[in-house]
């Protein structure tokens, strides 16, 4: 290859051009640092999570990390935000709450742009305490707890309905089909307390009552099951809720109708697929609140866009709850992106949100100053005995 300089004299330059030079080059590579935020260079956005993978024996929560990288990966195919690619750093906080906290001060240290989609309600609570303290932003915690919308966090912003929404249309149910007394399987947290304190609250309201508060602790094995369920049998609730851990609830399920128990279980989103799953015939007519849209029916935009790119790029195995919400909470952290510009810094993207309204294809998201609602769509499926759900 030819150069073209090949043959001229070099010419002699000033030594005073030349340190001239250099200290002009620092102070312009200084300032273009100093204009990108963490986690954000010319070509990518990294984005850190803290997930309860528990080492995928946590099935929720590996689906919806499936649904995440589903719809990032065709963000990035098609070109990023703006030309960045996102780059998730994931790390597996065993769904406890102290690991959780480790990993988000971790994942701050080392540079991400902001904290992303952790799941359960302690692990969220404790990336939620960093967030706050380190002032970066938190969005799509995959949590119903009360503590992220009251008192108002002005760096969190979750995308789900939280779990008074669902408690309130289950118990709506509850008084439609014509029972009154209820019982509560929660984790012994405060936040597990906050939700006892709405479930009663909605059921006063509602002319229902609390009879069967179900502490638990996260380590309760067969001994504590076993105890819950003769609390059930002495004192009878009708219909039972949940809030906590699906594979305990599934197992208190079963033994209590081994039992003979002639309640009613009900539940939250939160691992429902697998708990029918699980379950299998003992599953049957049992009724779920869902925080997302049927993820087999292709009635509304975002489900057909789900669908239509899992089939695209040949990922997902089955279609469930746990990974539509992961697609729609991605989904919802990209609109946000875009929203802060083509230069984004944590404070634009948290000034974007701010006034952000955005239909994610028939489910509505909206924040707004001092108010991060997010989403409330709240719907209610029943099990078939195909073990189907239908909404």
């Amino acid at each position: 290859m030819n150069n073209p300089t090949a043959g001229l004299a070099p010419h002699p330059r000033p030594a005073g051009w030349i340190r001239a030079v250099v200290l002009w080059s620092v102070a312009l590579f200084s300032a273009g640092a100093c204009a990108l935020d963490p986690g954000v260079t010319e070509r990518e956005i990294v984005i850190g999570q803290t997930l309860s993978l528990q080492g995928g024996k946590n099935d929720y929560a590996v689906s919806a990390a499936q649904g995440m990288k589903l719809y990032f990966d065709a963000v990035n195919a098609a070109g990023g935000v703006n030309g960045r690619r996102i780059v998730q750093r994931i790390l597996d906080d065993d769904s406890r709450a102290v690991q959780a906290e480790a990993n988000a001060r971790r994942l701050v240290q080392e540079g991400v742009f902001v904290l992303f989609g952790p799941i359960d309600g302690g692990p969220t609570a404790a990336v939620m305490k960093v967030a706050t303290e380190l002032q970066v932003p938190l969005f799509g915690p995959l949590a119903g707890a009360p503590t992220l919308r009251r008192p108002h966090q002005p760096y969190v912003f979750p995308v789900r309905a939280e779990h008074r929404d669902e408690f309130r249309a289950l118990l709506a149910w509850t008084k439609e089909i014509g029972y009154r007394t209820v019982g509560l399987v929660h984790t012994d947290t405060d936040v597990g307390r906050q939700h006892l304190d709405n479930v009663r609250q909605i059921a006063l309201a509602l002319g229902l009552e609390v009879v069967l508060p179900l502490p638990f602790k996260g380590d309760a094995g067969d001994p504590e099951i076993d105890e819950m369920v003769r609390a059930m049998v002495a004192k009878a609730p009708q219909v039972m809720l949940n809030h906590g851990s699906a594979s305990l609830y599934e197992k208190l399920i079963r033994k209590a109708k081994t039992a003979g128990v002639k309640t009613i279980f009900m539940g939250v989103n939160s691992g429902s697929y697998q708990i029918a799953k699980g379950l299998g015939p003992l599953a049957e007519g049992m009724v779920f609140s869902q925080v997302v849209p049927s993820p087999w029916e292709r009635k509304r935009e975002i489900v057909r866009e789900y669908q239509d790119t899992a089939r695209k790029a040949r990922e997902l195995h089955e279609f469930n709850y746990g990974s539509l919400e992961g697609f729609m909470t991605a989904k919802a952290l990209v609109e946000g992106l875009r929203a802060a510009g083509r230069e984004p810094t944590r404070a634009g993207f948290v000034k974007a949100l701010q006034s952000m309204k955005v239909d994610l294809g028939g489910v509505q998201l909206r924040y707004a100053p001092g108010e991060h609602e997010g989403s409330t769509f709240v719907d209610l499926s029943i099990v078939t005995r195909q073990g189907r759900f239908m909404h």
